[in-house]
């Protein structure tokens, strides 16, 4: 086994409390999503998932993680690309990774050939890994286990790096998730084409610009207003581009 892929699999189990999004930062992604489906689409999607909506399906991924059962699926929630290496560069691991689920899924859900799961779990999975590797730290350099390891306070409370953008820069802003959806979910249409044109490699590429940002914090781990104040752009960025590129996938699927 090569040894990229042992690190990947030593991560796979070690790193059981890497949530991408947390819950708000989710049903935002979707609800940005459902905004920009054509009504093709909507009705397809409807169709599918019932009496659920798009906006609070995000979460199922992380729900289902308490079930052992599930283990297999922990490294779909990432990917692994270090510091002046591509994702190509870097390799794929035998187990797979976001990259790997998010393009198989794609494949199965326009060919309704599914080899995990049903079409109803399948476009929950996609919603939810779209929005994964949208968030920086799911883009790990694999040596901190996406910021787990980077213990900070963050408006002192301990933490540590990635549960700040997962949950506690959002959190921070004390807004319902259909109230900051609205807050961000601002695009003109050339950006929208622009930006649901571009392929994976180019997410990767963008989470990657951001480490020097998220990582620029004090020796004393105290992360508060100031951090707040430089980095919640990004994080704004990162939903808003996660949704439109979700609708564009599902609009390719069902649109």
């Amino acid at each position: 086994m090569k040894l990229r892929s042992i690190l990947v699999l030593v991560l796979s189990f070690s790193s059981l409390a890497v949530f991408g999004w947390g819950k708000t930062g989710h049903r935002v992604v979707g609800d940005i999503a459902y905004w920009h489906l054509s009504k093709k689409a909507k009705g397809e999607i409807h169709g599918i998932l019932k009496h659920e909506h798009l906006n609070m399906v995000g979460n199922y991924m992380d729900f289902i993680r308490s079930d052992k059962d599930n283990n297999f699926m922990v490294p779909w929630h990432y990917c692994t690309v270090p510091d002046g290496e591509t994702y190509e560069e870097a390799g794929t691991p035998e187990q797979g990774d976001a990259v790997v689920a998010i393009e198989r899924i794609i494949q199965e859900l326009k060919t309704k050939q599914f080899t995990q799961g049903t079409e109803l779990e399948n476009l929950k999975y996609l919603v939810h890994l779209v929005a994964d590797i949208h968030q920086p730290l799911h883009v790990g350099t694999g040596e901190d286990k996406g910021g787990n390891d980077v213990k900070v306070t963050f408006m002192w409370e301990p933490t540590n790096l990635h549960s700040v953008w997962d949950s506690g820069l959002i959190d921070y802003q004390q807004l319902s998730f259909t109230e900051y959806s609205k807050w961000v979910n601002h695009i003109s249409e050339q950006e929208l084409e622009k930006c649901q044109s571009e392929g994976i490699d180019v997410w990767i590429d963008e989470a990657k610009s951001y480490r020097k940002a998220i990582y620029d914090i004090p020796e004393d781990g105290k992360l508060s207003y100031e951090y707040n104040y430089k980095n919640i752009g990004i994080v704004n960025e990162r939903l808003l581009k996660a949704g439109v590129r979700l609708a564009g996938i599902l609009n390719e699927i069902y649109g």
